[in-house]
Order: C-alpha cells, then sequence, then structure tokens
C-alpha cells in the first residue's frame, strides 16, 4: 500500500508518497481500506511544526477516513470484511490503509456515500462537541464563527439552524460573501468590518452567546469581547501562525506574542467561559459515540449535509493542501485513495 508522509517540518516539500505492507490489525483494531480521508488546517500546521500534539517526524497525519474493512483484529465481532464505514484515526488517514481502534469506528447507511462520510467527523464533531456539549446550547442562541466559508464554518451554519439558533454571524473574505449568505448567516467582511461592533449591533448591545476562534492569537480576545455575559468562547485552531505554506517565524511569534492570557477573576465578573478544543486529544470514546450518533441522526433528516469543495487524487495531495493554504476553500476538501 501507499501512503502520505511529513518526512519533516516544513513546506510543501516535506510530503513524500512512501510504499508499505498493509497493516496488521492488533486486538481490538479494524483495517479500513481508505476510499477518502478528510483534509483538516491542523494537518497543514502540523507539516510547518506549529500545532500540538504532533508526532515526531516522519509521520502520516489524517484525523478522519471513509472505505470499508478490510480486516479484522480479535475483539471485532460487530463488524465484517466489506463494511463501509467512517473512522476517527487519530493520526495516519493519509494512507490505502489504516488500523484504527474499533470504538472510533461507525458503520454507515447505504444511503450515505463516502464524500459525505469522510466531510463529517472532524468539522461537525468538533462543532456539535462546542455547542452542545460544552455550551448547553439553547433555542434562540446567537453565534459567531470565523473563517465562516471552512469546513467547521459550514457545520455550524448547518448545526446552529438544525439546534433552533438565533442569528448566526460569520466573517470571510469578500470572495466569499455570497457563499457565507447562502449557508443563512450574517455576514461580515473580515477585512473591512469590526466584527466585535456587528456583534454588539446585531444582539442589541449585548454579544454573542457562543464565539467560535479557529485564529488564536490577538484574535482571540477580540472574540471574547464579542460575547455577552455569560457567553462561551472556544478556541479550536490557530491559522493565524500561519502565512502560506512555508513556515513563518514571524507569524508564528505574532500568534505566540498575541495570545491572551485570561485573567479569573475578571471572567468570574463577566461570567464567561474560555474553552479548548482539539477532538484528537478528547479521551472518553462513549461522549464521541453519542455525538455521532446525534450527528447521523440530524444527517438522516436532511438538518446537515457536509459541504465538499474538492476531491484531490492523493498523489497530488501537496496542491490539496495549497488549496487550503490559498483559502480557496468553501467546505470540505478530501483526498481519494481509490484509483483515478
Amino acid at each position: 500500500m501507499q501512503r502520505v508522509v511529513y518526512t519533516q517540518r516544513g513546506g510543501l516539500e516535506a510530503i513524500e508518497i512512501v510504499e508499505e505492507e498493509n497493516p496488521i490489525p492488533q486486538s481490538g483494531e479494524v483495517v479500513v481500506e481508505v476510499h477518502r480521508a478528510g483534509i483538516n488546517f491542523a494537518d497543514l500546521m502540523m507539516r510547518q511544526g506549529l500545532y500540538q500534539p504532533t508526532p515526531p517526524f516522519p509521520f502520516t497525519p489524517g484525523y478522519e477516513v471513509s472505505g470499508t474493512i478490510s480486516a479484522i483484529g480479535e475483539g471485532c465481532d460487530t463488524f465484517t470484511v466489506g463494511d463501509r464505514v467512517l473512522a476517527l484515526c487519530g493520526m495516519g488517514g493519509y494512507s490505502q490503509q489504516v488500523a484504527v481502534p474499533s470504538d472510533r469506528v461507525f458503520k454507515l447507511p447505504d444511503e450515505i456515500d463516502f464524500d459525505t462520510a469522510a466531510a463529517l467527523p472532524v468539522t461537525y464533531l468538533t462543532t456539535y462537541h462546542m455547542l452542545k456539549f460544552l455550551g448547553n446550547f439553547q433555542p434562540n442562541d446567537t453565534i459567531l464563527i470565523h473563517h465562516a466559508a471552512g469546513g467547521v464554518g459550514t457545520a455550524t451554519a448547518q448545526i446552529g439552524k438544525a439546534l433552533g439558533a438565533g442569528i448566526i454571524i460569520g466573517t470571510a473574505s469578500t470572495a466569499k460573501s455570497d457563499f457565507v449568505k447562502e449557508l443563512g448567516m450574517r455576514y461580515i467582511d473580515r477585512e473591512a468590518e469590526d466584527f466585535v461592533s456587528v456583534c454588539k449591533s446585531e444582539t442589541e448591545g449585548k454579544g454573542v452567546h457562543h464565539a467560535l476562534d479557529p485564529v488564536g492569537g490577538k484574535h482571540l480576545m477580540r472574540s471574547y469581547k464579542a460575547l455577552r455575559k455569560g457567553g462561551n468562547l472556544y478556541a479550536f485552531g490557530g491559522s493565524s501562525a500561519v502565512r502560506g505554506s512555508k513556515r513563518s517565524l514571524r507569524a508564528a511569534l505574532g500568534f505566540l506574542w498575541g495570545m491572551p492570557k485570561f485573567d479569573p477573576m475578571r471572567m468570574m465578573s463577566s461570567n464567561k467561559a474560555v474553552f479548548g478544543v482539539h477532538m484528537g486529544t478528547w479521551p472518553d470514546h462513549e461522549i464521541l459515540k453519542g455525538h455521532m450518533e446525534e450527528l447521523s441522526k440530524m444527517l438522516s433528516r436532511g438538518e446537515i449535509s457536509p459541504v465538499v469543495d474538492k476531491v484531490f487524487h492523493y498523489t497530488d495531495v501537496a496542491s490539496a493542501q495549497q488549496y487550503i493554504h490559498d483559502r480557496k476553500n468553501r467546505g470540505k476538501v478530501l483526498i481519494n485513495f481509490r484509483s483515478k
């Protein structure tokens, strides 16, 4: 089989495709023959050495895949070879075959295609975990989401609507304004408008209930200021540390220098909460299973429908990552690990 490897920290030149033997499942594992793997911005940051946790180089990235079961280890009696599944593999998903603990593998209904399945786990799971599990989301709650045209942005628009949200405010570039508006969000031009002021004006001066921030750095404090009393800020990325496909020391240092230090005493008086969110390190598999079950129900009811922008063949994975570096994607970008 073939898999994608980050050979060292760096730009796109650090990506290689290697040949090796198919994995053999250990007890409690199944091997998934990968049809589609999802790309997340964290994958790009890991390649540049800007994301934690990151395995030692060289390693194969990839948090999520869809495909079929090709081999089964001991203790996995609920699966059979050929089952169509999606899997939260934690790492290693950029591969034609990947071994995954069986409790992180979910069977697919026949009507769910592999593109939809691979686009679902990380972005929709992250959004649901933030809003519903951590945030105790209530009908008519208001939301601010940055990078609103991306994977988590589209998931937030759909899940928010399904949960009965009030106004959903999304920031994005001018080029993506129509797309964000079509998703039902109140679009903010991130280059020309002050999102804090808009959040206040759209909520009678109170601010939003939930602010989802994948940007990080000094941007986090501005998102915090956009909250109302009792609001929740979710930090789940650091896109401001990345300036193109090559590592930028200036951007990385600016990201770290600008990161706010929240004062617990001031947080007490405002009753605001700050959550750090990384689903790849979430330890409770039963919680994840419950989230996936709820998302499956939303999918079957037509309340959510992952937006897949583009699918690249795995031999062109560098172009796929460059596409995201260039901020061109509207929704999810996937890798095809089948034949061209």
